[in-house]
């Protein structure tokens, strides 16, 4: 049976599924929509005048999002020989790169627990939120070390 090609509607739905997992993370709501719409767009490389209708954006909107994107390592920013339109696209390794940040951002929280746990004295009662905070990420830490390695990212 063959497969049925997914619709706007089920696009959309798709995206906002994103959507509804990275706002809670800070992401900007349409900067969800614009890094869904180019998971799932065809083709994968497309200018901010097509991503806007995609996902209800205005111009000023794409601008601002686009560019966060961008500075954040999701997307890429391209343009073609003899045009002026820029293209974007998923950064090849954007989620690798995501994961690797939130990794090093655990080995500062330990560090930072530990010299608070320093200042304060270990064995007091008012450290004991910092405590907490060391244990939770020395924790993580050592989930993130025994983690088995990723696999070779996948080909498009």
């Amino acid at each position: 049976m063959a497969r049925r090609q997914p619709g706007p509607a089920d696009l959309s739905a798709w995206v906002e599924r994103l959507v509804a997992l990275l706002v809670p993370e800070g992401v900007p709501p349409i900067s969800a929509r614009v890094l869904g719409w180019l998971i799932v767009c065809e083709p994968a490389e497309q200018s901010a005048d097509q991503i806007g209708p995609a996902i209800g954006a205005s111009r000023a909107s794409m601008t601002t999002n686009l560019r966060l994107l961008t500075a954040m390592g999701m997307v890429t920013r391209r343009t073609r020989p003899g045009e002026r339109t820029a293209y974007y696209h998923v950064a090849d390794d954007a989620w690798r790169t995501i994961i690797q940040r939130q990794v090093d951002a655990v080995t500062a929280y330990v560090d930072l627990a530990r010299s608070g746990l320093d200042l304060l004295g270990a064995d007091t009662a008012r450290a004991g939120r910092t405590r907490d905070l060391h244990d939770v990420f020395t924790w993580m830490a050592r989930v993130f070390a025994d983690a088995p390695p990723l696999p070779p990212r996948a080909k498009d």
